[in-house]
């Protein structure tokens, strides 16, 4: 785990692309404290936020990235005053709008994962109509969790394997980690490489339970707003300075 990894942008440890992540899922937090910190309200924290994930997104094809996946709203979000989440709600919807065309010309696949049922019918259409217009997209997934959490979802891909238990279409004692895996709203994008954590805490929130048991755990203490391609950068360089041993021992050891 790392903290603000202080590192020498002009150093000689230059990213090597065939070493960069090849999915990155990201914690975006801090957006209300940077919005109290310059006396606002917590809405224009939020609106500074898109900016940053629009940052991000670009970065991440910069790098040849595959996967970018970025916590927008947990189930837990709802208990926050009502006012903030409409708020919320209108900003996501405002953003996908604005932007789903830009992500198509940029040739971005674009997935919504979490429960959509809460929303508004709107809200819905609007991510059936960005999935189904960036469907065929292959530079860059771009999962948006939104309304989602890790157990929840782990939960919903027992019970889609108990229906096929159910069904008589799988045995019990034929069930394997794929089948649980092929189940998550991740799908195709399972295993994360790199997690960041922005804002200062120490936690992953209940996110990406399952995809995250093998990844890099990145901490900073910059604000998501402030969060831009140095940082970023940063992160990568971090990544890069790993040794991934998936429980083996390296050779020089």
């Amino acid at each position: 785990m790392s903290c603000d990894i202080e590192i020498d942008i002009n150093s000689e440890i230059d990213i090597i692309k065939e070493n960069n992540p090849y999915h990155v899922a990201i914690i975006m937090d801090g957006n209300g404290r940077w919005a109290t910190n310059k006396g606002k309200l917590r809405i224009h924290g939020h609106k500074a936020g898109i900016e940053s994930v629009k940052r991000a997104i670009y970065f991440a094809l910069k790098r040849k990235i595959k996967i970018l996946t970025l916590y927008a709203f947990s189930r837990d979000n709802w208990k926050r005053p009502e006012q903030e989440v409409i708020s919320l709600l209108d900003l996501f919807m405002s953003a996908l709008e604005i932007e789903v065309k830009n992500l198509h010309k940029h040739d971005i696949k674009l997935r919504v994962i979490g429960d959509i049922s809460c929303f508004n019918d709107n809200i819905q259409d609007l991510i059936k109509y960005s999935e189904m217009l960036t469907k065929n997209n292959d530079q860059l997934i771009l999962n948006i969790a939104a309304n989602y959490d890790g157990r929840w979802d782990i939960l919903e891909s027992v019970k889609k394997i108990a229906q096929q238990v159910h069904k008589r279409l799988l045995c019990p004692n034929q069930i394997t980690e794929d089948d649980l895996i092929s189940n998550l709203s991740t799908q195709e994008s399972s295993s994360v490489d790199l997690l960041i954590r922005t804002g200062g805490e120490y936690r992953i929130s209940n996110f990406l339970l399952w995809q995250i048991a093998y990844a890099e755990f990145y901490f900073t203490n910059i604000l998501w707003p402030d969060f831009d391609e140095n940082a970023f950068d940063i992160a990568l360089k971090s990544f890069n300075l790993r040794d991934r041993r998936y429980g083996r021992i390296l050779p020089n050891e």
